[in-house]
């Protein structure tokens, strides 16, 4: 009876876990994680964060770190990082590739409302989808991080001037609206290349909305490699080893 106590237990904190690791972490946590490391200033984070950053051949912004895993073989490496995979993401589509032999999982996960901005006509709520790939061998693992747009949701009757003739009752879109939901024809969805807003580009209209989404980008892929090198070297539960 104990044992299966303990085992009921065991599954409830994975479970637990689970749901409280899906997609590495929240917005709100995101956010504060983002903050804590870069001020809250985002103009200025943004701007600061540009002078290390370089887009790739394809216009995207990409990072890429290796991480060490010496003593551990490509197989453990795989099951330990597709265990992660699965425990992390909740969609069901989010793993697009997940090749043994070849030694690679490819992850594509949405985050939502990274960065939200009021102007003075319009509200935007930006999300990202990140591309995940892991690539393993024998005592080390390559994390690929790509992002090429910003999705954005665009209230074109959400900014200052939209407050100021409907009031404060007014209801803005938000991104809970299902993607291309024609409902509202004040809703718009847009991609934002990267490459073409700010810090890259200058002179950009949606400059502040941009400075934050940036940020939280750059944050988010920092968070990814920090939960693959935990994942890989300590297990997900931590007691997932091979000593039972």
């Amino acid at each position: 009876m104990k044992k299966v106590c303990m085992l009921f237990l065991s599954v409830a904190l994975l479970c637990g876990y689970t749901s409280v690791q899906a997609q590495v972490m929240k917005s709100a946590d995101l956010e504060k994680y983002a903050k804590q490391k870069y001020g809250d200033k985002w103009l200025d984070a943004a701007k600061n964060l540009a002078g290390g950053l370089t887009l790739d051949k394809n216009e995207s912004l990409t990072y890429q770190q290796v991480v060490e895993a010496p003593g551990k073989t490509k197989q453990q490496l795989y099951v330990a990082l597709n265990y992660w995979a699965t425990a992390t993401f909740k969609d069901n589509n989010a793993i697009t590739l997940n090749d043994k032999d070849a030694g690679c999982i490819i992850i594509s996960s949405t985050i939502k409302n990274i960065a939200e901005h009021m102007g003075t006509v319009s509200k935007y709520s930006v999300s990202i989808t990140p591309i995940i790939r892991l690539d393993i061998k024998d005592g080390k693992i390559r994390v690929t991080y790509t992002v090429q747009t910003y999705d954005v949701l665009n209230d074109i009757s959400g900014g200052w001037f939209g407050v100021a003739l409907d009031g404060p009752n007014k209801s803005y879109g938000d991104a809970k609206r299902k993607a291309d939901d024609k409902t509202n024809a004040s809703l718009y969805d847009e991609q934002w290349e990267i490459a073409r807003h700010y810090p890259f580009v200058e002179k950009d209209a949606q400059k502040r909305t941009c400075s934050k989404a940036l940020v939280m980008t750059h944050a988010y892929s920092n968070a990814i490699i920090d939960k693959v090198e935990e994942a890989v070297k300590n297990g997900i539960v931590g007691n997932d080893n091979d000593d039972w």
